[in-house]
């Protein structure tokens, strides 16, 4: 039976978010830099040949109807395929945490799945298949760091200098809808531009959800609060409840509360399966998620 084993979903930091208005639909309008790390989820993927679409869970116990089920089925849709697969999924990156996990596994799905059931669906055709599944998913199938904005659909790759990070998941994680309603979340930040982000990449701006996440979120406090301990200067990533800092010195990994996980991640030069949207002539066989 044809498989493809190991194929790694790299998690996401997003360095900055603004959110710059709101549609009259009610979605906000957001400017963000999302950086690849090599804290990645793995995933393994049988062919089966009964269209029947299942899932193991290898680590962490899922939602039946996880993204990675629902990016299979919605591939199946999409293009009348009639095959089938069994996937396995050791989750490491964290839920609620705004690193983008889902989502990174529903892209590593759609690319996969595209290359296990030989249908070679160029990069243009997964792309509304994944905004359909969610905002980040078309982030991670295009595989580069991006400068991201509208509702999370207008995608620009950028170059980003390679650096490592110390982040912070609380025990405790955070919905997006609780922060996105609530009333005090700050929504007129000024419209940035690329080349003003540039000049401080990694240091530029600030994460609008972080007041109403603190204000949710005690475990928030805490991890902002060990950073600073450790002479760091920590901020929220995406809409979760994890923090991170630009690492430049050693810190005392053993001081963290015991309650959070904390992890030192490296930025990545590309996504681990940039190109396999097109025939690209790799191999079925194993993929590793390496640190830069």
């Amino acid at each position: 039976m044809q498989s493809l084993y190991d194929v790694p979903a790299p998690a996401k930091l997003n360095l900055f978010l603004h959110i710059t208005g709101r549609r009259d639909d009610g979605y906000h309008l957001l400017q963000s830099a999302f950086m690849l790390i090599d804290w990645c989820d793995t995933l393994n993927f049988e062919l089966r040949g009964d269209g029947a679409v299942t899932r193991e869970d290898l680590t962490t116990p899922l939602p039946a109807d996880d993204l990675t089920v629902r990016a299979a089925r919605a591939l199946q849709v999409a293009t009348g395929c009639a095959l089938g697969a069994h996937i396995g999924i050791a989750k490491s990156v964290p839920a609620q945490a705004g690193m983008g996990g889902g989502s990174s596994d529903a892209a590593t799905t759609l690319l996969a799945l595209n290359r296990l059931w030989k249908l070679n669906l160029p990069l243009a055709q997964l792309m509304p298949i994944g905004l359909k599944l969610g905002a980040d998913v078309p982030f991670f199938l295009s595989g580069r760091h991006a400068w991201v904005e509208g509702i999370g659909e207008r995608i620009t790759p950028i170059e980003l200098p390679k650096a490592r990070f110390v982040v912070v998941k609380p025990d405790a994680g955070l919905e997006t809808r609780l922060i996105f309603s609530d009333p005090e979340l700050k929504r007129d930040s000024e419209p940035a531009i690329i080349s003003g982000f540039a000049a401080d990449a990694l240091s530029f701006g600030q994460n609008d959800l972080q007041a109403v996440a603190q204000k949710l979120c005690p475990g928030v406090n805490q991890a902002l609060a060990w950073l600073a301990s450790q002479g760091l200067n920590g901020r929220m990533t995406g809409s979760g409840s994890a923090v991170f800092a630009h690492l430049l010195h050693d810190i005392d990994l053993n001081s963290a509360p015991s309650a959070m996980q904390v992890r030192l991640c490296s930025s990545l030069d590309v996504h681990p399966l940039l190109g396999w949207a097109a025939s690209d002539g790799l191999s079925v066989g194993s993929v590793r998620c390496q640190p830069v």
